[in-house]
């Protein structure tokens, strides 16, 4: 199992952050330019239960993409799983944390890659640094939109 996290403070209480991630447009506006992403469905909003499908594009390779929300506390937290996708598994938390009067958001994310350990130890920091650019993206856009 591999682990990554990302976390920064956004100057906006986390009512204001946590209503942002409930647009419906949410993955659109978060998705990197560099990263070619189509949302097919999105059904039940933060809530468990649930569910995002999207289609990635690895070069001209598209990989689809089934999430389900599996646990929600409104303003606190929510996690998304994949169901199928490109990982052997993927569990992806994102919390908001009153701090000063501002909101730490965090991205927690474990997973773990088809092929096992070796593959995990031969690629592993390639994921790592792709996650690192997209969630720096996203905490960037996240700022922007709810600190104006």
């Amino acid at each position: 199992m591999l682990h990554f996290t990302h976390s920064s403070v956004i100057n906006a209480p986390p009512e204001v952050v946590w209503n942002f991630h409930e647009r419906p447009d949410i993955l659109q506006l978060l998705t990197p330019p560099w990263q070619p992403t189509q949302v097919v469905r999105r059904e039940g909003g933060l809530d468990v239960g649930a569910i995002t499908e999207f289609r990635l594009f690895v070069g001209p390779l598209p990989l689809t993409w089934l999430a389900r929300h599996t646990e929600c506390e409104k303003y606190r937290l929510f996690t998304d799983e994949q169901i199928s996708g490109p990982f052997e598994s993927w569990v992806h938390r994102h919390q908001f944390a009153l701090e000063a009067g501002k909101t730490r958001l965090t991205d927690a994310i474990t997973y773990s890659m088809p092929g096992g350990g070796t593959i995990e130890f031969i690629s592993g920091w390639l994921v790592q640094t792709q996650l690192e650019a997209m969630f720096r993206y996203r905490h960037y856009v996240t700022k922007r939109e709810c600190e104006s």
